[in-house]
């Protein structure tokens, strides 16, 4: 079983921990972030990060896994991968062109989704796609999240009726 520590450690390993003066995608300002670009593009990361998220998955009844773009996609990916539970990913807009779907991948109405997160501040991006994926006929109850910053979002999501799993916090990272 990944612990909350190794998770951590992975992170901090890959150099995804930086230190200095950061404007958050919500408009708030940190002395630290958690550069998602970093851990999931390094393997070894990945791979920490990955199997923890499929170690979750399993433990719930999910017929899919839902990735919220972009960040959650190669997370989902990984867990699917290793969970052998498949994926869906929630788009931030639709687009204008091809499917123009909210929700690409395979969704059957009342397919049981658990959503996947990397990082949760104020916990919006996670609601806004279990709300997508809610309109597609999914039902979602459980979010997981590589890094709950404590800052809010475990309550945002908490009040949206939602069970929050976070890998590891902002207290075990800084």
């Amino acid at each position: 079983m990944v612990t909350e520590k190794q998770v951590a450690d992975a992170l901090r390993d890959a150099d995804a921990v930086l230190r200095g003066e950061f404007e958050l995608s919500s408009g708030r300002t940190s002395d630290y972030y958690v550069d998602k670009y970093v851990f999931e593009t390094q393997p070894d990361a990945l791979r920490v990060v990955g199997s923890a998220i499929a170690e979750k998955v399993t433990e719930t009844d999910a017929d899919r896994i839902g990735a919220v773009a972009l960040g959650g996609v190669p997370l989902a990916a990984v867990a699917s991968a290793e969970s052998g539970v498949p994926y869906v990913i929630a788009r931030k807009e639709e687009k204008g062109y091809g499917t123009a779907n909210a929700v690409e991948g395979e969704l059957e109405e009342g397919d049981r989704v658990v959503v996947v997160e990397d990082i949760v501040t104020t916990g919006a991006s996670a609601v806004e796609a279990v709300e997508k994926l809610r309109d597609a006929g999914a039902t979602v109850d459980e979010v997981i999240v590589v890094v709950d910053r404590q800052e809010g979002g475990r309550e945002r999501v908490e009040e949206a009726g939602l069970r929050m799993h976070a890998l590891t916090t902002a207290e075990e990272l800084v």
